[in-house]
């Protein structure tokens, strides 16, 4: 069976690169494959990200290109990792591929800035809250997948604590701090562990109030994806109820940007948004 993995962001990084030096080059595509004796689909499965080129591929591409340097030695090391395979990969009976895909960008993104107006976001989920999201999410589905949905949520928020940890900064809207989702024991351990990790020096948390009234985000969630310059652009990540979207334009993702700045500034300072979620933890009763 093919291989129906999304590509990676270096794979991704890697493809853009290879199109633009094809370009600069003033060949087509099917120029390109003649010279070197592939077929114009191989071309085009590499320029797309669909699939990585073995080193001896990507060696003759960057010859055809008459690329050297640094450059060289960037675009290699870019294809020694490209197709790599993610412990995302083992849930692949189970998770649709804009959410692998997500996965894959978070685990190579350097910082992500997020807006959540409803819930609490994915990567700060206790346990249990993130098993009443799911369930009410999914309606009808199996326990095991349910299950298996949860592992894949927690094992997720290991970017917060590897070695070089995401940088996350998170807006919330007041409602998804009041909203009570799973009952009161798991509202209130949500809620501490969301304060907890408020604390910890990659993790930014502010809290929008409602008070604040209308906004730049007003049409709902939206998350951004930021990497090392040298990988790939910014990504903004929006979801919906049945297909999630992404959007990779630079002047879309830099108003993306610039309402996130906006929220922040509308939004409670951290120690005040940190007070703010301690003070509705305790008073559930």
């Amino acid at each position: 069976m093919a291989d129906r993995r999304p590509p990676s962001v270096r794979a991704r990084q890697l493809a853009a690169e290879l199109r633009r030096l094809r370009d600069a080059a003033t060949l087509t595509g099917e120029e390109a494959a003649g010279r070197l004796g592939w077929s114009p689909s191989k071309i085009s499965r590499i320029e797309t990200g669909q699939t990585a080129p073995s080193p001896a591929d990507l060696r003759r591409v960057l010859d055809l290109y008459e690329v050297v340097g640094t450059q060289r030695e960037r675009l290699e090391l870019l294809g020694l990792s490209a197709g790599q395979r993610g412990w995302w990969d083992a849930y692949a009976d189970t998770l649709g591929p804009e959410y692998t895909a997500l996965i894959a960008l978070e685990a190579e993104a350097e910082s992500v800035r997020w807006y959540s107006p409803m819930l609490v976001p994915g990567l700060l989920q206790t346990e249990q809250y993130a098993r009443e999201v799911i369930r009410s999410g999914l309606l009808i589905a199996p326990p095991g997948e349910i299950e298996r949905r949860v592992q894949v949520k927690m094992t997720r928020q290991r970017v917060l604590t590897r070695e070089n940890p995401l940088q996350l900064a998170v807006v919330i809207d007041e409602a998804a701090i009041l909203r009570m989702v799973g009952g009161p024991q798991v509202m209130r351990e949500q809620l501490a562990h969301l304060a907890a990790m408020a604390a910890r020096p990659n993790v930014s948390v502010q809290v929008l109030p409602l008070a604040a009234g209308a906004h730049p985000a007003t049409t709902g969630e939206f998350t951004i994806l930021g990497f090392p310059q040298l990988i790939a652009p910014d990504v903004v990540f929006l979801e919906n109820m049945t297909s999630d979207l992404y959007v990779e334009h630079e002047a879309e993702v830099y108003r993306y940007g610039m309402a996130f700045d906006r929220l922040r500034a509308l939004a409670l300072p951290p120690h005040e948004s940190a007070a703010f979620i301690t003070a509705r933890a305790d008073s559930i009763g």
